[in-house]
């Protein structure tokens, strides 16, 4: 029965939790953390780490998209971003590292990260950012937002990419826009040869919709960093992610049951800062984490310290601050800040060796096995 209270006269809500209000509860058995497995698979593709990039330009790069490929996660190009539409990506940060160092307007960096989208978004430099990581092995993924999926979807497949991560804010099973075609998920998916990510949503019935396009994955929240995204200031729209994670995995098991055995991947994006916050996210369901501001603080993230959203940049209504990460002493390499060594007692170093030790303290051996983990609400 859902959890409902009166917030007024005739009025009700419906009662949510974020990935901070619920633990993890043991079982009776433990196992070495040698023996257990955080491998997970979409489509065709294979990875070593349940661990999707967030979209932005201040942690993907081509060459870091192909750094966290070899680690074992996917990194996703912003196919919109700097590296479509700049030929020296460099130049155009180190605008924004002076902006954020040189004025005391939080929004002047803002208003330099909305002029640098302003160039138009070039093929040739898409084209060649996406060969980079083709060209190295690993799997190659972008984004695109639903207002422009139509239109540069058949550029990207052409170009390399072999998963395609469609993401807005909010997203549904069609987008409807002012004087064009409105974007049909369900026909647009259907077209293509390569799965998609789609997202982000934040309720069952939304991702039960997404899932009927034809997704192989759907990504739930909205990316939400504190401090650095402002969705629900701006918007009014707020994610508790352990009920969202929660309703999401439970649309995707009757999916499963209404299609006969198809499995859509669940993907949490938002509120995840901790590497408990990563094993919370997969005990409520999730099969891999969308991860943006725990990467911003490795020492070769391309944004050098700063850290915004893809919704930054929206040139009338920004819904993400460019913020600066940790100190720079206490900056790591990728690959130590995602298997350790750690000296750091906070969980933001080692972070999936950590989701490894959880999953092994409470005895399971597989991700999917540790969605069925106990959880307790604090409180």
């Amino acid at each position: 029965m859902r959890d409902l209270v009166e917030i007024g006269m005739g009025r009700t809500a419906r009662r949510a939790y974020d990935l901070d209000d619920v633990e993890i509860v043991p079982s009776r058995r433990t196992r070495s953390s040698s023996v257990v497995s955080t491998a997970w698979q979409i489509d065709a593709y294979r990875f070593d780490l349940p661990l999707v990039t967030h979209p932005t330009d201040a942690i993907v790069s081509p060459g870091t998209a192909v750094a966290i490929g070899e680690l074992g996660g996917l990194g996703v190009l912003n196919a919109e971003g700097l590296w479509a539409r700049h030929g020296c990506v460099e130049e155009a940060i180190f605008r924004l590292v002076r902006a954020a160092e040189d004025s005391e307007d939080p929004t002047a960096v803002v208003r330099e990260l909305q002029e640098l989208h302003a160039a138009p978004v070039r093929l040739d430099l898409l084209t060649e950012a996406i060969k980079t990581v083709r060209e190295s092995g690993v799997t190659v993924a972008a984004r695109v937002s639903p207002q422009h999926a139509a239109e540069l979807t058949p550029d990207l497949i052409a170009a390399g990419v072999e998963i395609l991560v469609v993401q807005g804010t909010i997203i549904s099973a069609e987008h409807v826009q002012r004087d064009a075609e409105p974007l049909n998920l369900k026909e647009f998916i259907g077209r293509l040869d390569v799965p998609v990510i789609a997202g982000g949503v934040s309720d069952y019935r939304t991702a039960m919709h997404l899932m009927r396009t034809g997704a192989a994955g759907v990504i739930v929240g909205h990316g939400y960093t504190e401090g650095v995204t402002s969705t629900d200031r701006v918007l009014g729209i707020g994610t508790p992610m352990a009920t969202a994670i929660v309703d999401a995995a439970a649309a995707r098991r009757d999916y499963l049951d209404e299609t006969g055995g198809r499995y859509v991947h669940v993907l949490a994006d938002g509120g995840i800062t901790t590497s408990g916050d990563i094993a919370k996210a997969v005990a409520c369901g999730a099969d891999a984490v969308m991860l943006g501001a725990p990467l911003a603080t490795a020492s070769d993230a391309p944004g050098q310290g700063l850290y915004w959203t893809a919704a930054a940049a929206h040139p009338s209504l920004p819904r993400s601050r460019v913020v600066a990460g940790p100190d720079s002493d206490y900056a790591v390499d990728l690959k130590t800040l995602l298997f350790g060594p750690s000296s750091d007692a906070e969980g933001v170093v080692n972070l999936f060796g950590a989701l490894r030790r959880a999953m092994a303290k409470t005895g399971y051996s597989d991700l999917k096995e540790f969605q069925r983990v106990g959880l307790t609400v604090r409180g």
